[in-house]
């Protein structure tokens, strides 16, 4: 096995969150969020639309195509990571998922009003992609990274993510302002070719950790007389029982899932929030989520730096507090300045808590594993599934009370309910701390 903290190796899988984030900044964030508004909403039915005979809100909608989408992931992925681990392949399900998506991307290109049911599908199935490369691409932390680098390379890698993404995100950018200069003349052509784009840019700047990471090992401790799939299951069992006895990591993804409800579903609905709510133009729209991934890659070297200061979890419990406040925010805000000062606060902490909750997750994991998929798999689980409930209770709430901004305020209560887990943990990893010392 390769040495820990090689230089080269931590390039290359920063490289892949380079490559896939593309996905999260063009796709779920700005220029897809715009593009599908304006599509669905006409003169006629306002921002009602028709998917397979039923009528839905718009941006409910989308909001329900993605939580569906989250959810087959929560269902599948437990399977697949421990089979991946029991068969030692997990960079072959990485580049399984990664062409699912790129390919499903390219296939957003084709996405007008007449083909509604298509470009939804293909929406569902490159959120799939996203999510199920990332779990594999997450696993490899604890592989590459010894357990004082973890902050400092999970950091590294939504910073690489960040960059990459916005580079990008102006390329896309320079169609979507200035269509004449290339003589484009079809108003949906620019949007669509970004989609084309994000979904080459994913697949080609893979290889490059494709090329580098390790395959992964087969796990010893389970026995190869099992078939893949009741190794899988055994295996996934095994590293349940081993999660649960595990004090500090079962309070973790409790107070995990919760803050996750709110952070994922503000980050996916952000730019439908200011073109419904503000009715701010596409542009600016687009121009204020390229501020935030901007501002992230501070905020994810920031909070990396404060814990080694102050440790993951009081600096978590600070950025959970400022995200109430954004909720809180958010649901007062009436004015373009207001929104635009709230997504720089949000950039902030969004770096952050990505950042940090990973290298957390990854700390309280023994660093002697080799089957690190499907003790991620859980980590993964918990977020997605945390997503699935975030974007049905936003849409709902949506729905039923026609404000975007009551849903912004109902989130505020999964922050309340994560940070007052967040202290519990607090308190037991103070405990875990002098069980330690006086045992010496």
């Amino acid at each position: 096995m390769e040495a820990k903290n090689n230089p080269k190796t931590i390039r290359a899988w920063a490289m892949f969150d380079w490559a896939n984030s593309s996905y999260n900044l063009v796709i779920t964030s700005t220029i897809f969020p715009a593009y599908f508004t304006a599509i669905t909403t006409t003169k006629e039915r306002g921002d009602k639309v028709t998917f397979f005979g039923h009528e839905f809100v718009n941006t409910a909608l989308s909001e329900y195509t993605l939580a569906v989408a989250y959810l087959l992931v929560v269902i599948m992925l437990p399977i697949l990571t421990s089979i991946a681990d029991y068969k030692g392949n997990k960079k072959s399900y990485m580049q399984f998922f990664t062409l699912m998506g790129g390919l499903a991307c390219c296939g957003l290109y084709f996405f007008k009003l007449d083909t509604l049911e298509l470009g939804m599908l293909c929406f569902g199935i490159a959120a799939i992609g996203y999510c199920g490369g990332f779990v594999f691409y997450n696993s490899y932390l604890p592989q590459i990274a010894t357990v004082d680098r973890q902050d400092a390379v999970s950091a590294k890698g939504f910073t690489y993510g960040y960059i990459g993404s916005v580079i990008l995100q102006v390329i896309c950018f320079v169609f979507v302002l200035s269509p004449q200069t290339f003589g484009i003349t079809d108003a949906s052509f620019p949007a669509r070719l970004s989609f084309l784009l994000v979904g080459v840019w994913w697949m080609g700047f893979a290889q490059i950790p494709f090329a580098r990471l390790p395959k992964g090992e087969p796990n010893a401790k389970v026995s190869r007389n099992y078939n893949v799939f009741s190794g899988g299951f055994k295996e996934l069992g095994r590293v349940w029982r081993h999660v649960m006895s595990m004090p500090l990591l079962k309070r973790y993804l409790p107070a995990f899932f919760f803050y996750s409800m709110g952070v994922q579903t503000i980050m996916l609905v952000a730019a439908s929030f200011g073109a419904k709510e503000l009715n701010l133009p596409a542009k600016n729209l687009i121009a204020v989520i390229l501020v935030i991934q901007l501002v992230a890659i501070a905020g994810a070297t920031l909070m990396s730096k404060l814990s080694e200061k102050f440790g993951n979890v009081r600096v978590l419990i600070g950025v959970v507090f400022l995200w109430i406040l954004a909720c809180i925010a958010a649901y007062l805000t009436t004015l373009a300045v207001q929104f635009y000062a709230l997504a720089v606060v949000v950039g902030l902490v969004m770096g952050g808590i990505q950042s940090l909750s990973r290298s957390t997750y990854s700390k309280y994991l023994p660093q002697n594993i080799t089957d690190t998929a499907s003790y991620f798999s859980f980590y993964d689980v918990t977020e997605k599934l945390a997503i699935v409930i975030g974007l049905f209770t936003f849409g709902f709430v949506e729905s039923l009370t026609q404000s975007m901004r009551n849903s912004a305020l109902v989130l505020a209560i999964f922050f309340v309910i994560g940070i007052i887990l967040l202290f519990t943990l607090l308190t037991a990893e103070k405990r875990d701390k002098s069980s330690q010392i006086s045992g010496l």
